[in-house]
């Protein structure tokens, strides 16, 4: 039986799952961050985590890791030649015999495209996008934050909730529900009480509920909240026709665009969606949206299989979709 171990390492979490060839799930372990580029953990810290995690799936599934044929990683932070040489001396250091590590951007591509082919758009607390073509070449267009051309994600979202409640309360922009539902959830009564308690705390970010309620007040017809969704749309369609446009086009085929993320996974606004679809129709007319059923960590372990030559076929997919998260 041949053993393989898919690693996801995020902003926040590392997954690892070990199945066989056959897709069976034998373990699965959890363990903090999964980022390098976390000031507060570098690169031991997740080098620890990834062991942890590790450990965890492998005593789980009553293997070692020489049992393991091909250990695949799919880290945040691997986005550029600097990452990977820091990312590929600690990973050996874990001692798999076979192994390799993408960004987490082209896990979350093979999770909808079994011919691992498109273009893969992530909103969740950030943005990516990246694609791979028919020839095997690859693009990733941001991924760096708001100074170098990112206007997308959860916590870009949040931040403009919050901004235009702001300016709503300060008679500098239009009115919104935001002003309201904000206050009520800090349990104040105004925002100008928010206001007092983020100047007072020397507080300068918001936390990600704040998307949250921003997508309820689109949910309710609240102008300026559809307006913000809009914009995060047309800028992921914009993103998509660059990488499309960067690798020199499909030949045609009709493009799997895959949603990755919770904005575009679970919020699923369909004013943001819209708007995407139509960003994208101005430049590429051959293209279908999907949202993957199985989690990311499940990317990872499909590339595994492809190292290997081994043929995945939909019972195996299905298992994968089937397992859902990660609790333990």
């Amino acid at each position: 039986m041949t053993y393989i171990l898919g690693l996801d390492g995020g902003g926040s979490k590392t997954f690892v799952a070990v199945v066989d060839e056959k897709g069976n799930l034998l373990g699965k372990g959890t363990a903090g961050h999964g980022n390098y580029q976390n000031q507060k953990v570098g690169i031991n810290g997740v080098l620890s985590n990834y062991r942890s995690a590790i450990d965890v799936a492998l005593q789980e599934a009553n293997l070692s890791i020489a049992d393991i044929e091909f250990a695949q990683f799919g880290l945040a932070g691997a986005d550029r030649e600097k990452d990977f040489s820091i990312l590929r001396p600690a990973l050996k250091e874990l001692g798999f015999k076979a192994w390799d590590v993408v960004c987490d951007t082209y896990e979350g591509l093979r999770t909808a495209s079994r011919e691992n082919i498109g273009v893969v758009l992530v909103c969740g607390s950030g943005t990516n996008a990246a694609g791979r073509n028919p020839f095997g070449e690859t693009k990733q267009i941001g991924g760096f934050g708001y100074l170098f051309g990112d206007t997308a994600g959860g916590s870009y979202l949040a931040q403009e909730a919050f901004r235009a409640a702001c300016r709503d309360f300060e008679r500098r922009g239009p009115k919104t529900s935001l002003r309201k539902k904000i206050a009520d959830y800090y349990k104040m009564k105004e925002m100008g009480e928010v206001l007092d308690y983020y100047y007072d705390n020397d507080l300068y970010q918001t936390n990600l509920d704040m998307c949250k309620l921003l997508h309820n007040a689109a949910d309710e017809g609240d102008l300026v909240s559809i307006g913000i969704l809009k914009s995060v749309g047309r800028e992921l369609g914009i993103a998509a026709n660059s990488v499309i446009y960067h690798l020199g086009g499909f030949n045609n085929i009709d493009i799997p665009i895959v949603l990755v993320g919770s904005v575009v996974q679970k919020g699923k606004n369909k004013y943001l969606l819209k708007e995407l679809e139509d960003t994208i129709r101005r430049e590429n007319q051959n293209f279908h949206f999907v949202i993957p059923k199985m989690e990311p960590v499940y990317g990872s372990v499909l590339l595994a299989m492809d190292h290997l030559n081994i043929q995945v076929d939909r019972e195996i997919e299905n298992k994968f979709e089937s397992y859902g998260g990660y609790e333990l």
